[in-house]
């Protein structure tokens, strides 16, 4: 997801700026043991958590702790924490750390009320984050009232009171039956496919520049040009699926960079409904219109037949999607590119919340551009990301060593954000798409992820740090021709037909 006109509170940051000063939570960073070849200053996040878990417990003196992070509609994500008693030299480490967790969740769970059984100092620091740090309150705007409507508020409550994990699995997708058009709305192209059954039987992408656009009015003549085209192909119209870049709430558009050039106030008379507007147009069937990435996952786990899948997609920001073990989708937000992955210090800032260290800088076309530099590969400073991306797949096909080293960076990266995610998530199904992952580079990125992992499984301190070893991760490629026909299908099988 990327900046848009419509979030008027961004924070604003110039660069990357200099490394902030010493902090508390530094003294349990870890150099990670799959260095990334271009990112010496790279902390990974599961590991400094790991060194602060290992010693509150061998110090004997920890206190549990726990937060929640609540959606609108009761579906919870909580996280148990051990933290150092305030007496403690370790103790602003861990509370620092616990906001690192905490901000992890919201952006992977979302939701718009944060729970906390713990001290009351870990309680003061969190409310003093979401109302006076850039990053806090851009996190608390955008996740209270820019996507689910409602005020961010923060609870207290002891552990008796406090709320259990519940999942809240979605009935969308894999309904094949009917007459159905999929779509994909993209930053650069649009897809509409006609299904019949669950067999593509037309399949179209025209290119087009939705960001440029400041009416509503195109964006939305656009879309039904795309619809009706698929139609002319298919006897009658049962149900329509789409997918596009953005956070939707029940196929309501909350923040999307195709809209970036649609005015605030514009933006909120008309685009929100604007599927809604399409569902009319179309006598009322089922329309439903999620986040790319969650069709992306929901396509690798009905191509694979398997659950309990995590989808990334490494395009011009990390697009990210989930599948449970009974291969639904579930109400999380997934938005993976603003969930911190590197504590380090020096980590590059997200240009749009303005936090350090947050996925999207790690894994999309912003990777690639800001490691130009410590490859040694020259490119004009006003080189678009996707021109820059393309020149380094052009170098890699060349054999070009420091485009490889581009790429092993980007898969060490990837290899330490997977073992941070399954943190959160319950999977052992990874499928990795995008422009970034594209030809050779592609390979090498997987297969440095997969160092990591083997890595990390040979590590004595981190069965020790995380419990019972989970399964190994089983990383899944799709066919071209599955990428467009899967995703195409996933979407059009998006909604239920209408019982008659």
């Amino acid at each position: 997801m990327q900046p848009s006109a419509q979030s008027a509170r961004r924070v604003t940051a110039g660069g990357d700026g200099p490394a902030i000063g010493p902090r508390p939570l530094d003294a349990y960073l870890v150099a990670p043991r799959v260095a990334p070849p271009l990112d010496a200053a790279f902390r990974p996040a599961v590991l400094a958590r790991r060194a602060l878990a290992a010693a509150v417990r061998n110090s004997g003196l920890g206190i549990a702790a726990a937060v929640a992070v609540e959606q609108p509609g009761a579906a919870i994500c909580t996280a148990d924490i051990q933290l150092f008693p305030e007496s403690h030299p370790g103790a602003a480490a861990s509370r620092a750390i616990c906001e690192r967790v905490v901000k992890a969740r919201l952006w992977s769970c979302g939701g718009t009320r944060l729970w906390v059984d713990g001290p009351a100092e870990l309680v003061d620091q969190l409310r003093r984050h979401y109302l006076e740090d850039p990053a806090g309150r851009w996190d608390a705007y955008m996740l209270g009232e820019a996507v689910y409507g409602l005020p961010f508020e923060i609870v207290a409550a002891p552990r008796d009171r406090f709320p259990v994990s519940q999942e809240k699995h979605t009935d969308l997708g894999r309904h094949l039956d009917g007459c159905r058009i999929g779509f994909d709305l993209g930053a650069s192209d649009r897809k509409a496919a006609a299904v019949i059954d669950g067999e593509v039987v037309f399949s179209e992408e025209i290119l087009w520049d939705p960001s440029r656009q400041a009416d509503p009015q195109w964006h939305f003549d656009q879309i039904m040009d795309s619809l009706r085209r698929a139609a002319a192909h298919l006897p009658r119209v049962d149900a329509i699926g789409g997918s596009a870049a953005g956070i939707y709430v029940d196929s309501q558009i909350r923040v999307a960079s195709l809209f970036r050039s649609v005015p605030p106030d514009v933006f909120q008379a008309r685009v929100p409904g604007l599927f809604d507007e399409m569902k009319r147009a179309w006598g009322g069937i089922p329309f439903v219109v999620v986040n790319d990435g969650e069709v992306t996952a929901l396509a690798g786990s009905m191509v694979g037949n398997v659950g309990g899948l995590l989808g990334i997609a490494m395009g011009s920001s990390e697009a990210s999607g989930f599948v449970n073990r009974e291969g639904r989708l579930t109400s999380w937000l997934n938005e993976l590119a603003f969930a911190p992955i590197d504590y380090g210090p020096a980590a590059p800032r997200d240009e749009w919340s303005g936090d350090r260290g947050c996925g999207v800088q790690y894994m999309s076309q912003q990777a690639v551009g800001r490691l130009l530099a410590p490859a040694g590969i020259e490119a004009d400073h006003a080189m678009p990301l996707p021109d820059r991306l393309v020149l380094v797949q052009q170098l890699m096909q060349a054999g070009d060593e420091r485009a490889a080293r581009v790429y092993e960076t980007i898969g060490a990266y990837l290899g330490y954000a997977l073992l941070e995610y399954r943190d959160i998530y319950d999977f052992d199904n990874v499928l990795v798409l995008g422009r970034v992952v594209t030809g050779i580079g592609g390979d090498i990125i997987l297969d440095w992820a997969r160092r990591v992992l083997a890595s990390d499984e040979a590590d004595p301190g981190a069965d020790q740090a995380a419990g019972e070893r989970a399964p190994a991760i089983t990383f899944h490629t799709v066919s071209e021709r599955d990428k467009r026909h899967g995703q195409a299908v996933a979407a059009a099988s998006l909604p239920a037909l209408l019982l008659l």
